[in-house]
């Protein structure tokens, strides 16, 4: 007998304490989104003049593009490098990321005033702006993992399109019509993978950019002129400890066993890309001569202390220790102090770090702000819950023998 891995959906009880709770949290969402849309962007949020932006672009938006970068960094390994070892985990990456931008754009709804006019940017050309080049970057990443997602879909239901009563007439269509996109999707996912690894590189940076030319009302300490490249090299050094912990997580939510042997491998590409992260990081400080700046004890100072120590030294240092590789409980450590530093990379460019010129008092978070940002988390949680259960998204092993190994890896390596 072989022990192979296949994507299978996962037959598990949906409902638990925690997906209650979540649930829970999801109304209380609700409930201050329909005041949003009913009453103004005013009547929840602490946006104004002075601060046109805060947690729901900081965090749902510039970190929920950062966090979701998993998708195209663990793509771009398996498909693009030739890592084959690294299939399996290419399918959760993928939904993580659909989800994922799917509530940046959902973020940005909530965020500008006039949310009915989120279409503009599409035939509203602006070439000169920042946000429109990530506007529509998004936008076509967006389209793209769907497109992407197409494979998952259709290997759910071929050969199992079971219409009853007056619609059976159509199984036979809808089965032609699954399987003819399959067989297309099978030859043009390749291409789309390499769109969506562009895409992904250029809205990430994009960001960056939008910074950068924000001057000096960003702190010196977060305002440098190769922000893009920082936004960018960040992201794609979240992107596995993303996979990592979404994997454990699942493994565990789930009781599926642990793939500790392929998570090790992915883990070691994780400690040179931060290596080169923070080099950058550091480099750029030394130039500018910004290190001055932390003499000075202060919420700034602090905070980018944090950011660097915790969210890129230490884990670098652990992702280097065959230890840490090893072992889940300090793998998940590792990889959530990483996913730690970038998102408080995100909160300190757009929050801490963000002074406009004529602000009369700081900027705080309402409960509003609060209770949208966590019910979209927990939202996105439960659809992923929901998605891995109705469709084949993580890999479960599968036992087969020698005469039936060549069929079963034809259903495995797609």
């Amino acid at each position: 007998m072989h022990s192979l891995m296949k994507a299978m959906p996962i037959k598990r009880n949906f409902f638990t304490p925690l997906t209650i709770l979540m649930f829970i949290l999801i109304i209380n969402g609700l409930v201050f989104a329909f005041f949003r849309f009913t009453s103004g962007i005013g009547s929840i949020a602490n946006l104004n003049n002075q601060f046109p932006w805060g947690i729901w672009i900081g965090i749902d938006v510039a970190a929920g593009v950062a966090l979701a970068a998993g998708g195209f960094t663990t793509a771009a390994l398996a498909y693009i490098f030739h890592k084959d070892e690294f299939h399996d985990i290419v399918r959760p990456a993928l939904l993580t990321a659909m989800l994922g931008y799917t509530f940046v754009g959902l973020g940005v709804i909530f965020d500008i005033g006039r949310s009915y006019y989120i279409y503009h940017p599409m035939y509203m050309w602006n070439g000169n702006s920042v946000m429109f080049e990530v506007g529509l970057c998004v936008f076509a990443y967006v389209t793209t993992l769907y497109i992407e997602f197409i494979p998952i879909i259709t290997e759910r239901f071929i050969g199992r399109v079971n219409l009853r009563g007056i619609f059976s007439r159509f199984n036979k269509v809808i089965e032609t019509v699954i399987r003819n996109l399959d067989r297309i999707m099978d030859k043009a996912l390749f291409f789309f993978i390499i769109l969506g690894v562009v895409l992904s590189c250029l809205h990430q940076s994009s960001l960056g950019t939008l910074m950068m030319i924000a001057g000096t009302k960003i702190h010196p300490l977060w305002q440098t002129p190769i922000a893009p490249l920082l936004y960018l090299l960040s992201a794609i050094a979240v992107g596995f400890p993303m996979v990592i912990m979404e994997s454990l997580i699942s493994s565990r939510s789930f009781s599926l066993k642990t793939e500790m042997n392929l998570l090790s491998k992915l883990g070691r590409f994780v400690g040179p890309l931060l290596a080169i992260y923070l080099a950058f990081k550091l480099g750029d400080m030394a130039i500018r001569e910004t290190f001055v700046y932390l003499n000075e004890f202060n919420l700034v100072s602090v905070m980018y202390t944090i950011e660097v120590v915790f969210g890129i030294i230490i884990p670098l240092r652990m992702f280097l220790w065959d230890k840490v590789l090893k072992s889940p409980f300090w793998v998940f450590v590792a990889s959530n102090l990483v996913i730690f530093g970038v998102l408080l990379n995100r909160f300190n460019n757009f929050i801490i770090a963000y002074t406009p010129l004529y602000a009369d008092k700081p900027y705080w978070p309402s409960i509003g702000e609060i209770s949208v940002t966590i019910g979209f988390i927990s939202l996105e949680i439960l659809l992923y819950r929901m998605l891995v259960m109705i469709f084949p998204v993580i890999s479960q092993p599968i036992k087969t023998s020698t005469a039936k190994t060549k069929i079963a890896l034809k259903g495995v390596i797609r």
